[in-house]
């Protein structure tokens, strides 16, 4: 039997102030196109459905558009939650979709959930483990030593009745560590992830026994511990770390027990995401400029700064996200002094000591007076507290 498998679609998400509506339209066509191409007969979503827990109007439009093309051409979709996701939102008419061969688990209640469907090798199950925190699943076994999240995802596994003699399928959203070795990080996790330490942590070693694992919450598609426990990663790029990389649909196929193979497939966005880096006038040459319509995040090299550099850059890409400077300013400031200001200074004395420790100049009082403006439209004062 043969499916995709997909994860953190974060539909709704924007990248700086551009909507992304598009974007997330074009390539959720081409997971379906890819699906029928390779004769996928489900999809697994591995969480993160959503951007938000409250989605927009537009994230459940996309959503719904996604559901029912699957639909029409008879693929089934096994769906959980993620850690973005609300569980009551989400699993909204989860009921009523079974019917079309929608299935989609959010919260846990005790066991993981379980759907057996056959191929011709028989019988295969197909768990849905949403994301789950260790409290969660101390609820339902008070007893169980349950420390952390490692020893939660294994209570559950066990009491769950998984029959490893039979194949068997795991759709979960966790941070999952493979041989004590963490998973290449990026996109919008990798930041929340390593500031738990090792509490969230799951190894991947609690899934040994499942013929396939389809994780969602790392954004980079990849392996973890074994060939087929897997992060799908996103469809698109959504941060600036993900500049240069690729992203890929996974698709896979079981076969009789003990028996699955994974292939990767490439994914064209309608918009790339790239990093620029060098001189204004270097990064303009006529020369220079390439697809202008990706999303763009640009680091100047130039030792001056350079008057509404992002409205010059937009006349060339228009969908230019940020611009940053680098420079002997910004290289040889130490970033600990920056903040290292005392407390008892008006807002003036504040932001003309951070400008002059950045730019090794003095605000001129044109600048200082557009920082002002703009404190006092956020309503900070220019005086000590």
């Amino acid at each position: 039997m043969k499916f995709l498998h997909v994860a953190d679609l974060h539909l709704g998400r924007q990248l700086g102030d551009f909507d992304l509506f598009d974007d997330q339209k074009h390539i959720l066509d081409r997971l379906v196109e890819i699906a029928v191409a390779d004769g996928a007969e489900a999809v697994l979503v591995a969480g993160d459905v959503y951007d938000k827990s409250v989605p927009s109007e537009a994230a459940a439009a996309l959503f719904d558009g996604f559901l029912n093309a699957l639909a029409e051409k008879n693929i089934s979709a096994y769906i959980i939650s993620g850690n973005h996701d609300s569980d009551g939102r989400l699993g909204f008419g989860s009921g009523l979709f079974r019917s079309n061969g929608i299935y989609i688990s959010t919260g846990f209640g005790g066991k993981i959930d379980r759907y057996t469907v056959e191929d011709r090798h028989g019988k295969l199950n197909i768990w849905l483990l949403p994301f789950v925190k260790a409290s969660q699943v101390r609820r339902f076994y008070p007893d169980a030593e349950i420390t952390d999240y490692n020893s939660a995802v294994k209570t559950a596994v066990e009491n769950s009745g998984v029959d490893f003699s039979e194949r068997n399928i795991l759709v979960a959203h966790q941070f999952v560590v493979g041989n004590g070795v963490d998973p290449e990080l990026g996109g919008s996790e990798s930041a929340s992830v390593q500031s738990v330490g090792t509490v969230e942590k799951i190894s991947s070693s609690c899934f040994d026994g499942f013929d396939y694992v389809a994780l969602g919450h790392i954004h980079s598609a990849q392996q973890v511990g074994r060939e087929t426990v897997r992060y799908a990663g996103s469809p698109l790029k959504y941060s600036l770390s993900e500049a240069g990389g690729r992203k890929y649909a996974t698709l896979v196929d079981v076969g009789e027990k003990g028996n699955v193979s994974v292939k990767l497939e490439p994914l064209t966005p309608l918009r790339d995401l790239r990093h620029l880096k060098g001189r204004l006038s270097q990064l303009l040459d006529g020369s220079s400029i390439t697809s202008p319509e990706d999303f763009i995040y640009v680091t100047l090299t130039d030792e001056e700064i350079i008057d509404n550099a992002i409205g010059i850059f937009c006349q060339y890409y228009p969908n230019t996200v940020r611009i940053a400077y680098e420079n002997s300013h910004t290289l040889g400031t130490d970033g600990g002094e920056i903040f290292n200001i005392e407390s008892n200074k008006t807002f003036s004395e504040l932001i003309s000591e951070f400008y002059s420790q950045v730019y090794g100049c003095e605000i001129s009082e044109a600048e200082l007076k557009m920082m002002k403006e703009a404190a006092k439209e956020a309503g900070i004062s220019d005086e000590t507290d």
